[in-house]
C-alpha cells in the first residue's frame, strides 16, 4: 500500500485493472512453471477435468500480485503530483486463504480488485501496521475465479 497506516480503511476497494488470459500465455507460463497437460496441451486438455485449456492457479495469482504492485505504484505517483508524501508500504508476512472458484480459460479478461479486510497496529515492529487484504479476480461473466487474503506491513506516518 502506498499511503499511510492511518488513510487507510477497512472495506476499501482499490482497483487493480483487467487482464485478458491468451491462449498462448497460458501455455508460455505453464511450460515453464506449471507444466501440466491441462495447461499446456489445447488436445490432451479436452480429457482434462476442465475440458479444455486453463490457465494454472499460480498464473491467476501472479497476474494479480503484479497488477497490485502496478497499480500501487501509481497511487504513489497519483499522491506525489497532487503534493501530497506517499506512505511506506513493507512486505507481507503471509498469507491465509487462497481459492480459485473457477477455470480460467483463453480469452477471459479478470478484473483484480484489492480490498483491505482490516488493520491493527503491530505488536512486533514498533511504527508499523498490519493490513488484513483480499485480491479478488471476477471474469468477464461476473464469476469470482480466485481470492487471497493475506496481510502487508504499512507505516504509521508518526513514526
Amino acid at each position: 500500500m502506498t499511503r499511510w497506516f492511518e488513510d487507510v480503511n477497512a472495506g476499501e476497494v482499490f482497483p487493480l485493472g483487467d487482464h485478458t488470459f491468451t491462449r498462448d500465455a497460458i501455455i508460455a507460463y505453464a511450460k515453464i512453471y506449471d507444466p501440466q497437460y491441462f495447461h499446456i496441451d489445447p488436445e490432451a486438455a479436452k480429457l482434462g477435468p476442465f475440458g479444455g485449456l486453463v490457465a494454472s492457479g499460480a498464473q491467476t495469482a501472479m497476474v494479480g500480485q503484479r497488477m497490485m504492485v502496478d497499480a500501487l505504484f501509481a497511487e504513489a505517483d497519483r499522491l506525489r503530483a497532487a503534493g501530497e508524501e506517499p506512505g511506506v508500504g513493507g512486505p507481507s508476512p503471509g498469507g491465509g486463504k487462497i481459492e480459485f472458484k473457477a477455470p480460467v480459460r483463453p480469452g477471459d479478461t479478470l478484473t483484480y480488485s484489492l480490498t483491505t479486510l482490516g488493520k491493527r497496529v503491530s505488536a512486533s515492529i514498533p511504527g508499523w501496521g498490519v493490513l488484513s487484504n483480499q485480491i479478488t479476480a471476477t471474469n468477464q461473466r461476473g464469476e469470482l475465479v480466485y481470492r487471497a487474503v493475506f496481510a502487508s506491513f504499512l507505516k504509521l506516518r508518526a513514526a
